[in-house]
C-alpha cells in the first residue's frame, strides 16, 4: 500500500495513547533475541540429543522463534518451544540459576546472553519508527512501551529514545503486577489503564503474531503491524488492520 493510505490514519481526534512493542518494532534488537534464543536451545537441544542417543534438531529461527517465542515472556517462550518438541522440565523459580534444567533456567541463560550482546554491541532504533513516535506526539497523542523483555529499560537507554514515553510496561513490570504476558492482552490494557485511557482510543504496534493477537483480543481501536519478517500475512491474519514494512509509511 502507498503511504498516501496511510496518511493522518492516527489523528488525535481518533485516538489519545499508541503503545508500541519494543523489539522489532522501535529497536533492532529483535536479531539480537533471535540469536541469542537459537544459541540457548541449540546447546541444550545438542546436550540432550547425545544423552538420549537421538538425532539433534536445532532451533529454527524461521519458524520456531516466530511460532512458539518471538512476543512472549520468556518463560512462557522456554515452554511454548520445549512442548513443540514433546519436551517436558521442571518450572523451575524466577531466580533459578542459568545452568539449571528448568524452564526458568534456560529463560535466564538464553537473558543473561541478551545483557552480554545489548552491552558488547549496543542498540539502534529505527528511525522511520523515532520519527512516527515524534510526529504523534507532537499532536499530543500519549505514547507507551509494551514490551515481554526485561531488558527494556536498558534497550530504550542504548538507543536513546527513553524519554519519548510517558509509560513503561515490560518483563519486569508484568512479574512484579502478575500480569499474563501475549498474547494475552493484559499488558497492553495495565499500559492504557495508566495513561488514563479506553483501549478503544488506543493504536497498538506490533512486529510479533503473539503482539497483534493481544491487540486484536484487547479491543483497542487499531492494530499496526510491522512486517520485519517478509510475512504480511500472519500479521494480517491474526489481528493486524493495517501492515507496513516501515512506520515511516504511517507518515504519508
Amino acid at each position: 500500500m502507498s503511504r498516501s493510505k496511510f496518511g493522518k490514519v492516527v489523528t488525535k481526534e481518533l485516538f489519545d495513547a499508541v503503545l508500541f512493542d519494543l523489539d522489532g518494532v522501535l529497536t533492532d534488537t529483535a536479531k539480537i533475541h533471535a540469536a541469542c534464543w537459537k544459541e540457548m536451545f541449540d546447546d541444550f537441544l545438542r546436550q540432550r540429543a547425545a544423552e538420549n542417543n537421538e538425532p539433534f534438531r536445532p532451533f529454527d529461527i524461521g519458524t520456531d522463534y516466530k511460532l512458539y517465542v518471538d512476543g512472549k515472556a520468556r518463560f512462557d517462550g522456554v515452554q511454548s518451544f520445549l512442548e513443540s518438541r514433546g519436551i517436558h522440565l521442571p518450572y523451575g523459580e524466577p531466580a533459578s540459576p542459568p545452568n539449571s534444567e528448568a524452564i526458568c533456567g534456560l529463560g535466564n541463560r538464553k537473558d543473561e546472553m541478551v545483557k552480554e550482546a545489548i552491552e558488547s554491541e549496543g542498540v539502534e532504533a529505527y528511525e522511520g519508527s523515532v520519527a512516527f513516535v515524534r510526529h504523534i506526539r507532537s499532536q499530543g497523542i500519549k505514547t507507551a512501551v509494551v514490551s515481554a523483555s526485561s531488558n527494556c529499560e536498558a534497550v530504550l537507554g542504548s538507543a536513546g529514545i527513553a524519554d519519548l514515553f510517558d509509560v513503561r510496561v515490560d518483563g519486569e513490570v508484568a512479574s512484579r503486577l502478575n500480569l499474563a504476558g501475549k498474547p494475552a492482552p493484559d499488558t497492553f490494557l495495565k499500559a492504557a489503564e495508566e495513561l488514563g485511557i479506553q483501549p478503544n482510543r488506543a493504536v497498538v504496534v506490533e512486529d510479533a503474531i503473539s503482539g497483534v493477537q493481544a491487540g486484536r483480543d484487547g479491543g483497542f481501536g487499531l492494530v499496526i503491524g510491522v512486517d520485519r519478517k517478509a510475512d504480511p500475512e500472519s500479521l494480517w491474519e491474526n489481528g493486524a488492520d493495517i501492515v507496513v514494512k516501515d512506520l515511516a509509511e504511517m507518515l504519508g
